[in-house]
């Protein structure tokens, strides 16, 4: 990230922290109109709060953020053994499982497909329909047969996705 980025990235900071206290509550979060209409909003917004946290630096705003980064080429070929970058593929993985895995037990139950899939759309499915997307969608990935989508399937599932592209905001250009 270029020291341009940074500045706006921090001047973006700044502007959301009403409070002027060098950190971001989840209200200064939900004042971001994209957010507030983002069915998943809330859990994005959580995202960024390390557990117990209900306030956030802007060192834990810019590492949420660099999951976003898209990957520049030449980036992909960079030092194979230096640490994995948060806009890796794994790492978008990671963070996108964690906002389906409501309770964290490394697992996703039909519950909380049903739960995500009904923040996703609202009251426009009937439940027996969201239901039944949520059974196929799980009997499609779970390989095991626990009745769960772990984060091995998960990643399975989604192996012809560009996660890249979909995961990534182009917001410093």
């Amino acid at each position: 990230v270029s020291h341009s980025q940074i500045t706006r990235l921090y001047s973006r900071f700044t502007s959301l922290d009403k409070g002027e206290n060098g950190t971001l509550s989840r209200e200064d979060f939900q004042r971001i109109p994209e957010l507030a209409i983002n069915p998943l909003g809330d859990r994005i917004i959580n995202a960024f709060f390390p557990e117990g946290e209900d306030q956030v630096n802007f060192r834990g705003f810019m590492r949420t953020l660099a999951h976003f980064r898209p990957i520049e080429d030449n980036e992909k070929s960079k030092d194979q053994n230096g640490p994995e970058p948060l806009n890796s593929r794994s790492n978008k993985l990671h963070f996108a499982f964690r906002l389906y895995d409501l309770d964290k037990d490394g697992k996703i139950s039909r519950d909380e497909l049903l739960q995500v899939l009904r923040m996703m759309v609202g009251v426009n499915i009937s439940d027996e329909q969201l239901g039944s997307i949520a059974d196929r969608t799980i009997q499609e990935a779970d390989q095991d047969g626990d009745s769960a989508i772990s984060f091995a399937e998960f990643v399975k599932v989604l192996e012809k996705v560009d996660v890249e592209q979909k995961m990534s905001i182009r917001f410093l250009h």
